[in-house]
């Protein structure tokens, strides 16, 4: 099966935004507990910190955490 991996990207970007936690003007961190590829397709994008690493989450740039929060609202939350 072919899938749109740029539409997997978004959708965990946007899942990402529900674990975001420390957040300051130059980032925030969210658990990283999401597919291995996925996160790393995200790193090389520039949205998050190397997922390769001890710590149990990821660092998302200030205009992740934006893009983040925009693509959760356009997935997931009712328009009606």
């Amino acid at each position: 099966m072919d899938y749109d991996t740029d539409k997997i990207d978004q959708t965990v970007l946007a899942l990402l935004s529900l674990t975001l936690h420390d957040t300051t003007e130059f980032g925030g961190r969210a658990w990283k507990g999401h597919d291995w590829s996925v996160l790393n397709r995200l790193h090389e994008k520039g949205w998050i910190s190397d997922p390769v690493s001890k710590s149990k989450s990821v660092v998302l740039t200030p205009e992740a955490i934006e893009e983040s929060k925009r693509l959760f609202d356009q997935l997931f939350v009712n328009q009606e």
